[in-house]
């Protein structure tokens, strides 16, 4: 299928029958590199957008919104996140927003292909500012081998990945999650995005992802928000943890007005963290092992 059409990018295949539009003013960039296929586009509504094989990954317009919430949900809910870990998130994003969690001490960001990382420095530096922070160290390799050299070292695993396709496809399988069990820590928190609830395939991948987290995690729970630049305007996280005293819905970390304010947040807040968990019934009936 050709993706750009008489001045449009349309993603479709992850929405089968229908599609998300963004019409583009230019091609800012476009290359295959030895994983995927990325393009860099400047669009009329959305600002710039980063596009891995034909999926859309972040906008100038919502990212925060995302970077937010995969971000803070899972910081905010575990009662000392001092040691984090990202996999994926070579654009920046999550490693900007963790370290604005005061009991954040470290973030290690790990994303295979280096070309992602290189192309964000250049065209999306408000997102790659997190890079240079000194709690955060970026490491270019695979995640799964990153994890079998660091275990039970992390209070917080994040998977920031696009969809199971391509350099992916390994972090939506039960090895993977097997994998995310031994790097945590005793009690900590994982937290996977999962695509989105309307969508059947990922309501499909959201019950093999709880299933294989609910045979190594005692609580598994499901997130979701809204953001306009992704398929039905709706984006997901899995969410797992060992830790029995962990309650999802009730932030053990409460950023204050003041601090909201200060860190410049403008989608996550307390309100915000509790209501996202609170599914609808057609999703909770369809993925049968989120347990709270």
């Amino acid at each position: 299928m050709d993706y750009l059409q008489q001045g449009w990018f349309t993603e479709s295949d992850t929405w089968p029958g229908a599609g998300i539009s963004l019409q583009v003013e230019k091609i800012l960039h476009k290359e295959k590199s030895q994983y995927q296929e990325i393009m860099v586009l400047q669009t009329k509504s959305f600002g710039k957008a980063l596009v891995l094989d034909n999926i859309i990954q972040c906008t100038e317009y919502d990212e925060f919104s995302y970077q937010e919430m995969i971000s803070f949900l899972p910081l905010c809910s575990h009662p000392n996140p001092e040691r984090v870990l990202v996999v994926g998130g070579g654009d920046g994003g999550v490693a900007r927003e963790a370290v604005k969690h005061p009991q954040v001490r470290s973030v290690d960001v790990v994303e295979i292909d280096e070309r992602v990382v290189k192309l964000s420095e250049k065209y999306l530096p408000f997102m790659t500012c997190g890079f240079q922070h000194e709690k955060v160290t970026l490491h270019i390799e695979d995640g799964f081998e990153f994890m079998k050299n660091n275990v039970q070292q992390f209070d917080i695993i994040i998977t920031d990945s696009s969809d199971p396709v391509g350099p992916n496809e390994t972090l939506f399988q039960k090895t993977y999650i097997e994998s995310l069990k031994k790097s945590l820590k005793p009690g900590g928190i994982i937290c996977s995005q999962a695509g989105s609830i309307w969508i059947k395939e990922d309501q499909d991948t959201m019950i093999r992802l709880s299933k294989d987290c609910s045979a190594n995690f005692k609580k598994v729970t499901l997130a979701t928000m809204s953001i306009a630049s992704y398929p039905t305007g709706n984006i997901s996280f899995i969410m797992a943890t060992d830790n029995e005293l962990v309650n999802f819905k009730v932030p053990a970390y409460n950023f204050t007005t003041e601090e909201l304010d200060k860190h410049k947040l403008k989608y996550y807040s307390p309100d915000v963290h509790s209501a996202a968990f609170s599914i609808p019934r057609f999703a909770r009936k369809a993925i049968p092992h989120i347990n709270c």
